[in-house]
Protein backbone atom coordinates (compact mmCIF):
# COMPACT_ATOMS: atom_id res chain seq x y z
CA UNK A 1 0.00 0.00 0.00
CA UNK A 2 1.57 3.32 -1.05
CA UNK A 3 1.85 6.38 1.19
CA UNK A 4 -0.91 8.26 -0.63
CA UNK A 5 -3.41 5.48 0.07
CA UNK A 6 -2.40 5.31 3.75
CA UNK A 7 -2.82 9.07 4.09
CA UNK A 8 -6.28 8.87 2.49
CA UNK A 9 -7.37 6.13 4.92
CA UNK A 10 -6.16 8.18 7.89
CA UNK A 11 -8.12 11.25 6.72
CA UNK A 12 -11.24 9.11 6.23
CA UNK A 13 -10.93 7.70 9.75
CA UNK A 14 -10.61 11.23 11.18
CA UNK A 15 -13.71 12.37 9.26
CA UNK A 16 -15.76 9.46 10.65
CA UNK A 17 -14.60 10.23 14.18
CA UNK A 18 -15.53 13.92 13.88
CA UNK A 19 -18.96 13.05 12.44
CA UNK A 20 -19.72 10.67 15.31
CA UNK A 21 -18.62 13.25 17.89
CA UNK A 22 -20.82 15.94 16.35
CA UNK A 23 -23.76 13.56 16.21
CA UNK A 24 -23.39 12.69 19.88
CA UNK A 25 -23.31 16.38 20.84
CA UNK A 26 -25.94 17.83 18.46
CA UNK A 27 -28.22 14.84 18.03
CA UNK A 28 -30.08 14.06 14.83
CA UNK A 29 -33.15 15.64 13.25
CA UNK A 30 -35.93 13.64 11.65
CA UNK A 31 -37.82 16.59 10.20
CA UNK A 32 -40.72 16.23 12.66
CA UNK A 33 -39.34 18.17 15.62
CA UNK A 34 -41.25 21.27 16.67
CA UNK A 35 -39.36 24.39 15.51
CA UNK A 36 -37.84 26.58 18.18
CA UNK A 37 -39.97 29.64 18.84
CA UNK A 38 -37.82 32.76 18.59
CA UNK A 39 -38.64 35.20 21.39
CA UNK A 40 -39.92 38.64 20.45
CA UNK A 41 -36.94 40.66 21.61
CA UNK A 42 -36.18 44.37 21.57
CA UNK A 43 -32.71 43.44 20.28
CA UNK A 44 -31.21 40.16 19.13
CA UNK A 45 -29.50 38.16 21.85
CA UNK A 46 -26.10 38.30 20.13
CA UNK A 47 -26.33 41.93 19.05
CA UNK A 48 -23.57 44.26 20.30
CA UNK A 49 -24.42 46.44 23.24
CA UNK A 50 -26.08 49.68 22.24
CA UNK A 51 -24.07 52.89 22.71
CA UNK A 52 -25.10 55.24 25.48
CA UNK A 53 -28.18 57.40 24.98
CA UNK A 54 -26.05 60.56 25.04
CA UNK A 55 -24.19 59.57 21.88
CA UNK A 56 -25.19 61.58 18.79
CA UNK A 57 -24.95 58.48 16.59
CA UNK A 58 -27.34 56.56 18.80
CA UNK A 59 -29.88 59.38 18.84
CA UNK A 60 -29.67 59.84 15.08
CA UNK A 61 -30.09 56.10 14.51
CA UNK A 62 -33.08 56.01 16.83
CA UNK A 63 -34.78 58.86 14.98
CA UNK A 64 -34.14 57.15 11.64
CA UNK A 65 -35.67 53.93 12.97
CA UNK A 66 -38.71 55.70 14.40
CA UNK A 67 -39.32 57.34 11.01
CA UNK A 68 -39.34 53.88 9.41
CA UNK A 69 -42.00 52.43 11.69
CA UNK A 70 -44.17 55.38 12.80
CA UNK A 71 -44.98 59.05 12.28
CA UNK A 72 -41.98 60.91 13.81
CA UNK A 73 -44.20 63.75 15.11
CA UNK A 74 -46.81 61.55 16.76
CA UNK A 75 -47.48 60.60 20.36
CA UNK A 76 -46.39 57.10 19.32
CA UNK A 77 -42.93 58.38 18.40
CA UNK A 78 -42.70 60.18 21.75
CA UNK A 79 -43.53 56.94 23.56
CA UNK A 80 -40.87 55.06 21.55
CA UNK A 81 -38.27 57.67 22.54
CA UNK A 82 -39.21 57.24 26.19
CA UNK A 83 -38.87 53.46 25.85
CA UNK A 84 -35.37 53.93 24.42
CA UNK A 85 -34.43 56.16 27.35
CA UNK A 86 -35.66 53.52 29.78
CA UNK A 87 -33.83 50.77 27.89
CA UNK A 88 -31.00 52.03 25.64
CA UNK A 89 -30.86 48.73 23.76
CA UNK A 90 -34.42 49.17 22.47
CA UNK A 91 -34.62 49.29 18.68
CA UNK A 92 -37.99 50.03 16.99
CA UNK A 93 -36.84 48.33 13.77
CA UNK A 94 -35.64 45.21 15.60
CA UNK A 95 -38.94 45.21 17.50
CA UNK A 96 -40.93 45.21 14.24
CA UNK A 97 -38.83 42.36 12.84
CA UNK A 98 -39.47 40.35 15.99
CA UNK A 99 -43.17 41.22 15.85
CA UNK A 100 -43.39 39.92 12.28
CA UNK A 101 -41.86 36.59 13.34
CA UNK A 102 -44.20 36.41 16.33
CA UNK A 103 -47.19 37.20 14.10
CA UNK A 104 -46.46 34.24 11.84
CA UNK A 105 -45.79 31.86 14.72
CA UNK A 106 -48.89 32.84 16.70
CA UNK A 107 -51.17 32.94 13.67
CA UNK A 108 -50.10 29.52 12.43
CA UNK A 109 -50.19 28.01 15.94
CA UNK A 110 -53.78 29.20 16.25
CA UNK A 111 -54.73 27.83 12.83
CA UNK A 112 -53.13 24.48 13.74
CA UNK A 113 -54.57 24.38 17.27
CA UNK A 114 -51.09 24.30 18.82
CA UNK A 115 -51.74 25.47 22.38
CA UNK A 116 -48.26 24.53 23.61
CA UNK A 117 -46.69 27.06 21.26
CA UNK A 118 -49.28 29.73 22.06
CA UNK A 119 -49.07 29.51 25.87
CA UNK A 120 -45.78 31.39 26.49
CA UNK A 121 -46.48 34.04 23.84
CA UNK A 122 -49.89 35.24 25.04
CA UNK A 123 -51.34 36.91 28.09
CA UNK A 124 -53.75 34.80 30.13
CA UNK A 125 -56.79 36.58 28.70
CA UNK A 126 -55.72 36.26 25.05
CA UNK A 127 -54.63 32.65 25.56
CA UNK A 128 -58.01 31.72 27.01
CA UNK A 129 -59.79 33.39 24.10
CA UNK A 130 -57.67 31.48 21.58
CA UNK A 131 -58.04 28.20 23.50
CA UNK A 132 -61.83 28.56 23.64
CA UNK A 133 -62.03 29.18 19.89
CA UNK A 134 -59.81 26.17 19.17
CA UNK A 135 -61.93 23.98 21.44
CA UNK A 136 -65.16 25.10 19.73
CA UNK A 137 -63.61 24.24 16.40
CA UNK A 138 -62.64 20.78 17.59
CA UNK A 139 -66.08 20.19 19.13
CA UNK A 140 -67.64 20.90 15.74
CA UNK A 141 -65.31 18.43 14.04
CA UNK A 142 -63.61 21.16 12.04
CA UNK A 143 -59.98 21.05 10.97
CA UNK A 144 -57.83 23.72 9.36
CA UNK A 145 -55.25 23.42 6.62
CA UNK A 146 -53.23 26.62 6.55
CA UNK A 147 -50.10 27.93 4.90
CA UNK A 148 -48.53 31.28 5.76
CA UNK A 149 -47.51 33.30 2.71
CA UNK A 150 -45.97 36.36 4.33
CA UNK A 151 -46.38 39.77 5.97
CA UNK A 152 -47.07 42.49 3.41
CA UNK A 153 -47.00 45.25 5.99
CA UNK A 154 -46.10 45.68 9.66
CA UNK A 155 -46.15 49.14 11.16
CA UNK A 156 -46.43 50.50 14.67
CA UNK A 157 -49.97 51.86 14.96
CA UNK A 158 -49.70 53.26 18.47
CA UNK A 159 -47.49 53.04 21.53
CA UNK A 160 -47.80 53.93 25.19
CA UNK A 161 -45.19 53.98 27.92
CA UNK A 162 -45.60 54.46 31.65
CA UNK A 163 -42.51 55.95 33.26
CA UNK A 164 -43.95 55.07 36.68
CA UNK A 165 -44.22 51.33 36.03
CA UNK A 166 -41.87 50.98 33.04
CA UNK A 167 -44.59 49.09 31.16
CA UNK A 168 -44.74 49.53 27.41
CA UNK A 169 -47.65 48.74 25.10
CA UNK A 170 -47.02 48.71 21.36
CA UNK A 171 -49.89 48.19 18.94
CA UNK A 172 -48.80 46.86 15.55
CA UNK A 173 -50.88 46.85 12.39
CA UNK A 174 -50.20 43.74 10.33
CA UNK A 175 -51.33 42.95 6.82
CA UNK A 176 -50.71 39.25 6.35
CA UNK A 177 -51.34 36.77 3.59
CA UNK A 178 -52.15 33.09 4.03
CA UNK A 179 -54.02 30.22 2.47
CA UNK A 180 -56.53 28.71 4.89
CA UNK A 181 -59.13 26.01 4.36
CA UNK A 182 -61.61 24.77 6.98
CA UNK A 183 -62.96 21.24 6.56
CA UNK A 184 -65.74 19.41 8.38
CA UNK A 185 -65.65 15.85 9.71
CA UNK A 186 -66.33 14.54 6.21
CA UNK A 187 -63.33 16.51 4.89
CA UNK A 188 -65.61 18.78 2.88
CA UNK A 189 -64.50 22.41 2.57
CA UNK A 190 -66.79 24.68 4.55
CA UNK A 191 -64.65 27.81 4.40
CA UNK A 192 -61.74 29.07 2.31
CA UNK A 193 -60.17 28.08 -0.97
CA UNK A 194 -56.96 26.03 -1.31
CA UNK A 195 -56.04 28.06 -4.41
CA UNK A 196 -56.79 31.51 -3.02
CA UNK A 197 -54.44 33.68 -0.99
CA UNK A 198 -56.40 35.46 1.73
CA UNK A 199 -55.25 38.86 2.95
CA UNK A 200 -56.14 39.93 6.47
CA UNK A 201 -55.45 42.94 8.65
CA UNK A 202 -54.83 42.61 12.39
CA UNK A 203 -54.10 45.06 15.19
CA UNK A 204 -52.10 43.32 17.90
CA UNK A 205 -50.81 44.83 21.12
CA UNK A 206 -47.54 43.60 22.63
CA UNK A 207 -46.63 44.42 26.21
CA UNK A 208 -43.39 44.35 28.16
CA UNK A 209 -41.73 46.02 31.13
CA UNK A 210 -38.77 47.96 29.78
CA UNK A 211 -35.47 47.26 31.49
CA UNK A 212 -36.67 43.84 32.60
CA UNK A 213 -34.30 40.87 32.39
CA UNK A 214 -37.03 39.04 30.45
CA UNK A 215 -36.64 40.09 26.79
CA UNK A 216 -40.00 38.69 25.67
CA UNK A 217 -42.95 40.79 24.60
CA UNK A 218 -46.36 39.22 25.29
CA UNK A 219 -49.41 39.53 23.06
CA UNK A 220 -52.02 41.17 25.30
CA UNK A 221 -54.75 42.27 22.88
CA UNK A 222 -55.96 41.47 19.38
CA UNK A 223 -58.27 43.27 16.96
CA UNK A 224 -59.00 43.69 13.29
Amino acid sequence: MNSAMIELLILAAIAVFVFLRLRSVLGTRTGFEKPTVPPLRPVEADAPAAPSWSGEDRERTLEEEIARVADPDSETALALRRMARAEPGFSPVAFIEGAKRAYEIILMAYENGDLDTLRPLLSDEVYQSFADAIERRRAQGLTVDARFIGVREARIFSAMFSEDTGEADVEVRFVGELISVVRNADHDIVEGDPNEVRRQTDLWTFTRKMGSSDPNWILTATGG
